[in-house]
């Protein structure tokens, strides 16, 4: 049964959800095998379960499985060579114009939030099957462009970030990032 798609509430649920993100870790070596279509399906409904401002929902998706593409990208983005060994990425993009409705700069905004959550439920999926994923950015100037270019994306679309996706190589530890000196009650 497609959790994503038939929920049904039990009592280990907050125990799964909860040990999906104390186990998620950014994964950069894959094996070398296909991502099913399947997998890639829910990858992608997760992602589009994400909460958005105003319920605009201004994401849109690339999935990048096409090796020169993802060596191409590699060969660009200086923070994601991971991508050479990665069988496919998914690419985060928004719609900036859709999360704005009086133009403000608050709003303006709200498509990189929108965009932020979407990529975190990716992520978070990825781990809950079995898959190691990376969060890698491309909302600046710089990576934009090689993003931009590579992917033929329209100038009314930003890329937001690309995730590598695959079956980790190897058994990486999470880190426990608990830290309860960043931690303020009722005021600073």
């Amino acid at each position: 049964m497609d959790k994503l798609e038939n929920r049904q509430v039990s009592s280990d649920r907050t125990c799964d959800v909860l040990d999906v993100i104390a186990s998620r870790r950014s994964v950069r070596s894959y094996e070398d095998r296909c991502v099913p279509d399947e997998m890639v399906e829910r990858l992608l409904r997760a992602a589009m379960a994400a909460p958005s401002a105003k319920n605009r929902q201004p994401w849109e998706f690339i999935v990048v499985r096409d090796r020169a593409v993802l060596d191409a990208l590699a060969a660009r983005l200086k923070h994601a060579k991971m991508l050479s060994g990665a069988p496919l990425a998914v690419v985060v993009c928004a719609h900036p114009s859709i999360t704005l409705s009086d133009g403000s700069v608050v709003e303006n905004l709200f498509w990189q939030q929108d965009a932020a959550a979407s990529t975190e439920n990716l992520l978070l999926a990825a781990e809950a099957m079995g898959l190691g994923a990376v969060w890698t950015a491309a909302s600046d100037e710089e990576r934009s462009a090689v993003v931009r270019d590579v992917l033929d994306i329209p100038d009314d679309v930003s890329p937001f970030c690309v995730v590598p996706v695959g079956f980790p190589s190897g058994k990486a530890l999470p880190k426990d990032k608990w830290c309860p000196e960043k931690i303020h009650y009722d005021k600073w």
